[in-house]
């Protein structure tokens, strides 16, 4: 029988959540990294590897024993879901907290990073199929004002895609990014509930909600899982949640 295997950060609630139960539901084993675990998460093939995104250091070695571990298991095949993320601080640059700005891209950018590099060095010799899949956002690419150091990460995040794959794609690690659309998250309440003097750009993100074009996060992740784990991709591609 082959074991499937998959790897998600941030399962507390959104996209992580619904992430996990999907693949929970397409008979995966999943191993949730983050501080906690959405409620409705229980099953005998998942667990909760607790850690806190934010702190770079313990994060490292945590990172370096999972992945480990679950090389030692040989799986037929991994995913890795680079999809925990903050959206603080929202503002605009000259007025963001440091402090914030700092731990914003501890989370968003350097996590990623340290997963991805725990990732390649484990199942570096590992057959199978390897994906690390960076869930990124179309403000990679579009400066959304008050939401300045998000798009910098996710751009930042869509070039480690880039790096992994010309890297590691003669050893068979494939990575892409998927920019995954406007999903109804608390993220996007978050962004909606920003005054305009903080968050210039709150029209845009009140007017998804008023519309009704926030996509509820369990439709997001069905779709994600379907193409993007259980169907051929291109290494090092950036696919968006419409073309899938």
């Amino acid at each position: 029988m082959s074991q499937r295997i998959a790897v998600v950060t941030g399962v507390s609630k959104g996209l992580g959540a619904s992430l996990a139960a999907a693949l929970l539901k397409r008979g995966a084993d999943v191993v949730g990294i983050g501080r906690s675990a959405a409620p409705g998460l229980v099953s005998d093939r998942f667990r909760l590897v607790v850690a806190d995104l934010a702190e770079s250091a313990a994060l490292s070695g945590i990172a370096a024993t999972l992945f480990d571990q679950l090389a030692a298991r040989a799986p037929d095949a991994i995913a890795v879901f680079n999809n925990a993320a903050v959206a603080t601080p929202a503002g605009t640059f000259g007025s963001v907290d440091d402090g914030e700005l700092a731990q914003s891209l501890a989370v968003n950018l350097q996590a990623p990073a340290i997963l991805a590099n725990a990732f390649a060095r484990s199942f570096a010799d590992v057959p199978g199929d390897r994906r690390l899949i960076n869930v990124s956002s179309g403000a990679a690419v579009h400066a959304i004002p008050g939401a300045g150091a998000y798009s910098m990460a996710k751009a930042a995040l869509e070039m480690l895609t880039l790096a992994v794959a010309s890297e590691q794609g003669e050893r068979g690690i494939t990575a892409i990014s998927i920019r995954p659309g406007i999903i109804d998250t608390p993220m996007q309440t978050f962004m909606r509930a920003q005054p305009a003097d903080r968050v210039p750009s709150v029209g845009m993100f009140r007017e998804f909600h008023e519309s009704g074009s926030l996509v509820p996060p369990d439709v997001t992740a069905e779709k994600l899982v379907e193409h993007l784990v259980f169907r051929p991709v291109e290494a090092g591609r950036t696919y968006s949640y419409a073309e899938l």
